[in-house]
């Protein structure tokens, strides 16, 4: 929930700082960020994720395997670091480039090794401090940006601040785990990290493939294209990112659901049902809002020209069309990976991810960032084709066909009544947004898309995994 209220104050603070920056600037950090962020998600191999599970059903793991896993972990940063800056010459950079590479790199991994640490306090069921310690680096590095912004800040300064903040929050964590826990006298045991790597290096593969997905466009813009090319779509990405967090907030507790309903379709069968209208309607509104006022979005970048302003504002109108295709089908890979299927989403992934590189290397270096967005939307349709072909043939749980026409027919007729006001009514944005907001409130509760009753159903302690019977 903590995240969810500093999100929208980072996503106005980093627009401050691209236009600050210029396009060129933050282009070529945004590259660099994605290139070290698909390496540092590898790196962790799983092991936060699986210390976590560990550490709650077993306490004694702690005392057993920190030891070992303590030291492995710092291990595996180090050489995530070293591979990232030789992967970072082989791609082409030098000098400054390189060393701000090494920065940004050990300042994410240090990030990373603090979530690592966190682990131990979620295990232990202390979700109030783990909440308050998983915003404390962005608060800091907030405060940080908004101090030095006024005197002017250049790239080395912006990237220092970052490692700045990553290296507080990892020292405190370490010393806040020893506090709690107890000094960990490193001894280390190869069975034990043999072991260690052995369940848990399947689960960073598909990580791996998850964030290369979604961070490999940045890095090939600013190599292919330009580093401003990678800018205008960062800009735009980065509202992408803000409204998906919706979704990645609430899957968890549909994914939770799924995987005790794992043994009754019907069951599956109904919270996919009535998930399908709880992640959808939301993303509607929001996607409706960019694809008729998205330029409202960035009135915060005075240095920019009205050519560039236009040029991010298409790929944020292109990106938000992935976003709808997320909004109607994002439940289906949670149900998917909650089951039996985890594999063959990978290998879906897998294949979207090949797609992406073959299609921007082709399109790149003609089209830059507007390619990029249009390479992105056409992979989340195909990806998603297969989560629904998966759910319906493969897991034998029915697809909500008429529910799907309901919600696309919504959304045209929002679209519908949102141009009818923008040619009949010449009204301010804002006052337009709400008229458009309070006519889709109606729609939705006209085409009974509104599901009060099961939403009271599905947050009732104890509910378990039922729905009502008539859900959808």
């Amino acid at each position: 929930m903590l995240n969810l209220l500093v999100k929208p104050g980072w996503v106005f603070v980093e627009n401050l700082v691209q236009n600050q920056l210029g396009h060129v600037a933050f282009g070529t950090f945004t590259a660099l960020s994605s290139l070290t962020i698909i390496l540092a998600t590898f790196s962790d191999v799983g092991l936060t994720h699986y210390t976590v599970k560990r550490v709650a059903a077993e306490p004694a793991y702690l005392a057993t395997y920190f030891p070992t896993i303590l030291p492995l972990r710092a291990s595996l940063n180090f050489l995530a670091l070293g591979a990232l800056l030789v992967l970072g010459w082989v791609v082409g950079y030098q000098g400054e480039q390189l060393s701000l590479l090494a920065i940004i790199g050990a300042a994410l991994l240090l990030t990373q090794y603090g979530q690592f640490l966190r682990g131990t306090l979620q295990a232990n069921q202390r979700f109030n401090t783990d909440a308050l310690l998983s915003v404390l680096e962005k608060v800091l590095l907030l405060g940080l940006v908004l101090v030095l912004l006024p005197g002017g800040l250049s790239l080395s300064d912006y990237v220092w601040m970052r490692f700045a903040a990553a290296a507080f929050a990892a020292v405190l964590l370490y010393g806040l785990m020893v506090r709690l826990f107890g000094r960990v006298r490193y001894r280390w045991h190869w069975g034990h990290a043999r072991m260690v790597l052995r369940e848990t290096l399947p689960f960073a593969l598909i990580t791996l493939l998850y964030g290369a997905n979604e961070r490999v466009d940045m890095v090939m813009l600013e190599r292919l294209a330009s580093p401003a090319e990678a800018s205008y779509y960062a800009g735009a990405y980065r509202w992408v990112d803000a409204v998906m967090m919706y979704v990645w907030t609430i899957m968890p507790l549909f994914f939770a659901r799924f995987a005790a309903a794992v043994h009754s379709r019907s069951e599956q069968r109904d919270l996919l049902w009535f998930g399908q209208r709880i992640v959808t309607l939301p993303l509607l509104l929001a996607c409706a809002f960019v694809l008729f006022r998205g330029e409202v979005l960035f009135w915060q970048f005075t240095h920019s020209t009205p050519a560039e302003l236009a040029r991010m504002t298409l790929c944020l109108k292109i990106l938000f069309l992935n976003v709808l295709v997320h909004g109607f089908f994002a439940i289906y890979s949670s149900l998917l990976n909650s089951t039996h299927y985890v594999k063959t989403v990978s290998w879906l992934v897998a294949l979207s991810l090949a797609l992406n590189v073959g299609l921007n290397l082709v399109l790149l270096p003609r089209f830059g960032a507007v390619a990029a967005a249009l390479n992105t939307l056409g992979c989340a349709v195909l990806v998603s084709g297969g989560y629904v072909w998966l759910v319906q043939h493969r897991a034998g749980v029915a697809v909500p066909w008429r529910l799907l026409g309901k919600l696309l027919g919504g959304f045209l007729l929002l679209c519908a009544g949102w141009y009818g006001l923008q040619q009949t009514l010449a009204l301010h944005w804002l006052l337009e947004s709400l008229l458009a907001t309070l006519g889709f409130g109606v729609l939705s509760v006209a085409l009974g898309l509104v599901p009060l009753a099961e939403l009271k159903s599905f947050l009732r302690p104890g509910a378990g995994a039922k729905m009502p019977p008539n859900a959808p």
